[in-house]
């Protein structure tokens, strides 16, 4: 019996690690090479950013930020303009989680590598979108539409774990004056450094949000993103905690439902414990990095 119940948590392990990474093993190259740097990064452990980032609930966090972003009619044309999202979403989840992983874990070279190929396709994505005046400009290394998508992240990732997550060191002030540093390595002006400071830059982009059909077809196919047959109820799950954490106007611009969190939150906590327990304490990019660290402790000066 105890070998079944190993069997299948390894399996779901592996399986996960797998969409997630876009690697059949789960530990691609880029993984393995968060063993070797010359120095802790620019988070560390003990780091609010390392605390968030290696907490379950980004898996939420990743939802909800799609879905937010998808409210900004720029960004969301750079998106279905130039991204391979519909052809092949995993493998922009894979990109996704490559550069979150690598910044937030890696050395500082490493971290800087991986925001260079960032920028470096931000560069080639430019374009229009239709306005009620006429076609728009807009361009991905634009440093408003930037700073949207570096919001989106830092606020869905913080909210998802203010319900799903644990304590952060220094609190939640600590993690998004941290993350702010990983906005101006793509190119982010003024990135916010405090929640209030968040709070204050997400209201201000309220007049150029909106729910148009590209939104609201953005979000249809978040919602039925192509997960493997197995997964699609837990991804359900997750969806609907994603949606619950977005504010009532911004759910209302995407016509979303209201989803109480005191349906949502012990449907989500569950099946995140229970991935939690088939994962293991730590990632293998938390392994990893802790080892690379390890070493330059044990480092003779």
């Amino acid at each position: 019996m105890t070998a079944l119940v190993d069997g299948a948590r390894e399996k779901v392990a592996a399986g996960f690690r797998r969409i997630v990474s876009g690697d059949p093993s789960g530990a691609p190259e880029w993984v393995q090479q968060l063993r070797d740097g010359a120095d802790e990064g620019y988070f560390g452990p003990g780091s609010a950013a390392w605390a968030v980032h290696g907490a379950l609930p980004t898996i939420v966090g990743g939802i909800r930020a799609l879905l937010m972003q998808a409210l900004h009619p720029g960004a969301l044309a750079g998106v279905m303009q130039h991204s391979r999202y519909e052809a092949d979403a995993l493998g922009r989840l894979a990109g996704t989680t490559q550069w979150l992983t690598v910044v937030t874990f890696g050395d500082r070279a490493a971290a800087d590598r991986e925001c260079a190929r960032v920028r470096g396709m931000h560069r080639r994505v430019v374009g229009t979108y239709e306005t009620a005046a006429g076609p728009a400009p807009y361009a991905a290394s634009d440093p408003d539409l930037l700073r949207w998508v570096h919001i989106a992240f830092t606020d869905s990732f913080l909210a998802t774990h203010r319900v799903w997550g644990g304590p952060i060191p220094g609190g939640e002030d600590a993690y998004v004056r941290e993350w702010a540093k990983a906005g101006e390595l793509v190119g982010v002006v003024d990135p916010p450094r405090s929640v209030r400071d968040l709070e204050e830059q997400i209201a201000g982009y309220s007049p150029v949000l909106r729910g148009d059909a590209p939104a609201l077809q953005t979000v249809d196919f978040i919602r039925n993103v192509p997960v493997p047959l197995a997964g699609r109820p837990a991804y359900s799950v997750l969806f609907a905690g994603a949606v619950a954490t977005l504010p009532a106007d911004q759910r209302a611009l995407l016509g979303l439902p209201n989803l109480p969190l005191l349906v949502t939150r012990p449907a989500v906590g569950a099946l995140l414990g229970g991935l939690g327990l088939a994962l293991g304490p730590a990632s293998p990019s938390q392994q990893a990095a802790r080892s690379r660290v390890t070493a330059l402790q044990d480092t003779p000066a």
